[in-house]
């Protein structure tokens, strides 16, 4: 071996970690392409929020397990489907609505905003200490496509919950209340 050939480096080793770069700048295209340019997911029904507002629909109608679950929910093919079998039924977002309900089929809702599976998160608390939607959420009865209006991490959160009365801080801030 010469010592030409020597002093080249080898780039067989760095194989792995390019195609873990490229499977990663892949999987990156594809969860920003299933988003509009206002940041919200792509969804199966061009569902607005603000008609349903304007009609003066409450959030907890069609979301209606935060009370009584740690979530908040999607709304079910069947809670649509309530409404819009004698509400607007010639609308063809409805029709489709209404295909989903025909066909037994639940609506590939994508989520807007999700938490890591490490953080436990509940409605509850929040909605019984008078907190609203639009809190955390944004002014969801004025956009037409729901998107995330903040980046929901542990430092937002803190940063609420540091606000609070100096006797609550303690127990809003451990790390327990969040992480089980």
């Amino acid at each position: 071996m010469t010592e030409e050939s020597s002093a080249r480096p080898s780039y067989r080793r760095f194989w792995p970690l390019i195609i873990v770069g490229i499977v990663i700048l892949l999987a990156g295209a594809v969860v920003i392409r299933q988003r509009d340019a206002s940041g919200a997911p792509e969804q199966p029904i061009d569902f607005k929020h603000s008609i349903h507002a304007q009609a003066e629909v409450p959030c907890l109608f069609c979301h209606a397990s935060p009370m009584r679950s740690d979530v908040a929910g999607i709304p079910s093919v069947q809670r649509c489907a309530g409404c819009h079998q004698t509400i607007k039924t010639e609308s063809p977002e409805v029709q489709r609505v209404l295909g989903y309900w025909e066909r037994a089929e639940p609506i590939p809702w994508q989520a807007v905003n999700d938490m890591p599976d490490f953080v436990f998160f509940s409605h509850q608390p929040h909605l019984g200490a008078g907190i609203n939607c639009e809190t955390c959420h944004g002014e969801v009865a004025q956009m037409d496509a729901a998107r995330p209006v903040a980046n929901m991490d542990m430092g937002w959160c803190l940063s609420c919950h540091l606000q609070q009365p100096e006797e609550k801080v303690a127990r809003l801030t451990d790390c327990l209340a969040c992480h089980k």
